[in-house]
């Protein structure tokens, strides 16, 4: 699984056979350069989840519920994620939850809205944890969350920034796919953050990272060149121009 918030990063990453797009509220800080994913609200979701819908044949789309969107009450909950499918088109919803969530969870299964939950850091909670990396080590609170979700119908939960050992033995007792980032290899499946992951975001580098290309770099080569091509009178030369 990887992460999409548009129509062209959509199209290219389908191709790749990956499994699964998740539209998620980290476009907060990757796309619009703030410093959490609390400002995020429903109707960008849904802008950027329409857009990854559109570019996408074969990937399972989920898309993140964003912060205070879900948290009031089950009822808030089924409501703003039906509308997220309905509007979007996806095919699951993503909420951050645990025990104390269940109930959310288990209303929106309870009306046929495919829910994934997410346990272990939960990035809308930095206000509570402090950073966004805060490494959750609660062996039993977080076996408790992970078992309520799948009991509540969760069909997938995340599992973030997790000892390896706890999440293995998440894995093994959960009948659902675990989906780990920064939770060591014996998950189900594994979701990185798309521009991370390629070398986008400068500055970032968790120890669960890794970059598999530097496009960054490529990027700003390229831009400097085309730069002083215009400036020298290099570009556009006779073979970019259209004759008579």
């Amino acid at each position: 699984m990887l992460t999409a918030y548009d129509w062209l990063w959509a199209t290219l990453l389908d191709e790749t056979g990956v499994d699964g797009l998740l539209v998620g509220d980290t476009l907060g800080m990757v796309v619009q350069g703030r410093e959490s994913t609390l400002p995020v609200t429903l109707k960008q979701i849904i802008y950027h989840a329409e857009m990854v819908v559109r570019g996408t044949k074969r990937a399972l789309v989920v898309v993140d519920l964003p912060f205070m969107t879900f948290q009031v009450s089950p009822r808030q909950a089924v409501r703003n994620a039906g509308r997220i499918l309905k509007e979007t088109g996806a095919a699951a919803v993503k909420l951050e939850s645990g025990a104390r969530q269940a109930s959310t969870i288990e209303a929106l299964a309870g009306v046929d809205l495919p829910v994934m939950a997410h346990v272990g850091m939960r990035p809308q909670s930095v206000r509570k944890y402090g950073k966004m990396s805060a490494i959750q080590r609660n062996a039993q609170q977080l076996m408790q969350d992970a078992i309520a979700a799948e009991q509540a119908g969760a069909f997938a939960i995340v599992l973030e920034l997790i000892p390896r050992e706890i999440a293995r033995d998440i894995t093994a007792e959960l009948s659902i796919p675990t989906i780990g980032i920064g939770a060591g290899p014996d998950c189900d499946g594994q979701v990185l953050v798309t521009p991370d992951m390629l070398g986008l975001t400068a500055g970032f580098n968790p120890k669960y990272l890794k970059r598999y290309a530097d496009i960054r770099e490529a990027a700003v080569t390229a831009a400097r060149q085309y730069v002083e091509e215009v400036q020298q009178g290099a570009f556009p030369d006779a073979a970019h121009s259209h004759g008579q």
